[in-house]
């Protein structure tokens, strides 16, 4: 297959981020990259301009990095509460769910992507438990979710 270089104007999923060099594939850079204006062909002259490429990213970057921070702050302080009910034997009625959580922070006035809850499972029993929020690659933080059981 034939591969060409191309400089990235957007950040791609699984593919780079702006002023980025990549190779791909000569088809997907023809048909794809290029005509969305997402990528132009790494020549000479365009190659100049990445140094423009580099400070908007740079500037992207730290943006998003503070904005992680600062939401990563408003989740360390929250703490969520979820009643499920109870059958006999302790047996719970349905689960919370990252839905659920994601709800709940909104309504609290927190905005994430439901994505960056790391919940392996649906939360089936009453007590604290821990969730990871992964807002970026090197941004975590951790939410504290309760679930309680109403008496009868």
């Amino acid at each position: 297959m034939a591969t060409t270089e191309v400089i990235l104007r957007t950040k791609i999923d699984n593919l780079g981020a702006e002023a980025d060099v990549v190779k791909v594939k000569a088809g997907f850079a023809r048909n794809f990259l290029i005509p969305q204006g997402k990528a132009f062909e790494a020549t000479e002259a365009n190659l100049a301009h990445t140094e423009e490429l580099r400070k908007a990213r740079a500037e992207r970057e730290a943006a998003e990095l503070s904005t992680a921070q600062a939401t990563a702050a408003k989740i360390k302080k929250t703490k969520l509460t979820f009643a499920l009910e109870v059958g006999q034997g302790g047996k719970a009625f349905g689960s919370v769910t990252s839905i659920d959580i994601h709800k709940k922070l909104e309504a609290a006035g927190i905005v994430i992507e439901r994505k960056a809850l790391q919940l392996s499972s649906p939360i089936k029993t009453s007590g604290v438990t821990k969730v990871e929020v992964k807002l970026l690659a090197d941004v975590t933080a951790t939410l504290t979710v309760t679930v309680e059981t109403p008496a009868f």
